[in-house]
């Protein structure tokens, strides 16, 4: 018990003599041991890479589970190192919702089969989506926050002990200074014998304060070299983060290829859009087979003198040309040409337009006074 208490005494003593040094060099009051140049480099590029991998952990976290809701629940799960429970996900739920429309509209329906067809294909979208998560969880977060509760913690507690060394030798710095001073002043102020004492007094004080900063030189030297050591595993670190990354990068790259592969799919399962359907959706009529890039209106399979609006129209309209093969046009949005070969277009103005052999499916040549150019579909109204 009485050792408890001296070590709890000196600890004490310690604590304050560091409290002390701290204080004295925030206010300018005491003089400070700098760190060697490279240590300090060392100490920022760590300090660094802490900062940015944990935003770079936290925003994969966001893109890869936008619901922070579910982002805290598998955490809390997580830290209680159980299981997170099974959950579909957002492309599944949109494919379980289109394949039971589907169903109840009947597969036998146009709109029905297409539904069917799309929820399948979201499903299989969810699926290659969790696949992406547990590739990115394994092979990139984990290291992520490996590092953080792992190597960084222990560079953080080596890095706290070493600036505790270093306010113990500036203390004891301080201390051999004072006592340096007191001696100086009695060796002025000995003409008595108990001034000779006093003079005594403080050479011994000199003596064990010199002892005392040669051992927490010692000390501070050698936690300085612990945690530079520590320190330079750090380019260790940016090595193993990097090939994290290109596992990563391989792992998106095999997402958005299967799902680019599934819509190419299903557009081709879908084919192309019927232009009616009877009242009771069963039969569809058959229709020119429409561009499958946007915007949805083709003019090449489509002949000219049946060319309509595919914003405007919502009727029957007589889409025929006059004899001429041109036909006046109602410009519906502002738009720039974006070289010679187009026309700038003012929104409400009337132009006429008409089609070249071998033009672009979604474009028409169109004439306003002398100047003439190529000018896009989509924005035209055709008039009667």
């Amino acid at each position: 018990m009485d050792f408890n208490v001296k070590k709890l005494a000196a600890d004490a003593g310690t604590f304050l003599s560091r409290a002390v040094q701290f204080t004295e060099e925030k206010f300018g009051q005491a003089e400070k041991t700098e760190l060697d140049a490279h240590l300090e480099n060392l100490l920022s590029k760590a300090e660094s890479t802490k900062l940015w991998t944990e935003k770079i952990m936290k925003q994969t976290e966001v893109l890869l589970q936008p619901n922070p809701n579910t982002r805290i629940e598998e955490f809390v799960y997580e830290k209680l190192d159980r299981k997170v429970p099974s959950r579909i996900n957002n492309s599944e739920q949109l494919g379980q919702y289109m394949l039971d429309a589907g169903n109840e509209f009947g597969p036998g329906t146009a709109y029905g089969s297409a539904l069917i067809k799309c929820g399948e294909n979201e499903n299989r979208i969810g699926a290659a989506e969790r696949e992406l998560i547990h590739t990115a969880a394994v092979n990139f977060l984990s290291p992520l926050r490996n590092f953080l509760e792992g190597d960084y913690k222990t560079i953080s507690k080596e890095r706290k002990l070493l600036q505790n060394k270093r306010l113990d030798l500036d203390a004891a710095k301080a201390r051999l200074r004072k006592a340096k001073v007191s001696e100086s002043r009695s060796a002025q102020l000995n003409a008595t014998q108990a001034e000779g004492d006093n003079l005594m007094l403080w050479a011994e004080e000199v003596t064990n304060a010199e002892q005392e900063v040669r051992i927490t030189q010692s000390d501070f030297d050698r936690q300085a070299e612990i945690t530079r050591l520590l320190l330079e595993g750090i380019s260790s670190t940016h090595a193993h983060h990097l090939r994290c990354l290109h596992e990563y990068v391989d792992a998106q790259v095999t997402y958005y290829a299967q799902c680019y592969q599934y819509m190419v799919d299903l557009q081709k399962q879908l084919g192309s859009f019927p232009t009616s359907f009877t009242s009771n959706n069963n039969q569809i009529a058959s229709a020119p087979v429409l561009s499958n890039t946007v915007p949805p209106f083709s003019a090449s399979s489509v002949p000219l003198s049946t060319l309509n609006n595919p914003i405007a129209a919502t009727g029957t309209i007589d889409y025929k040309l006059s004899s001429s093969g041109t036909r006046k046009a109602r410009v519906l949005y502002d738009y720039d040409a974006a070289d010679s070969s187009e026309l700038s277009l003012l929104a409400d103005e009337v132009i006429t337009v008409y089609s070249l052999p071998g033009m672009d499916s979604d474009w028409l040549m169109s004439e306003r006074g002398n100047q003439k150019g190529k000018v896009p579909i989509t924005y035209l109204e055709l008039l009667n």
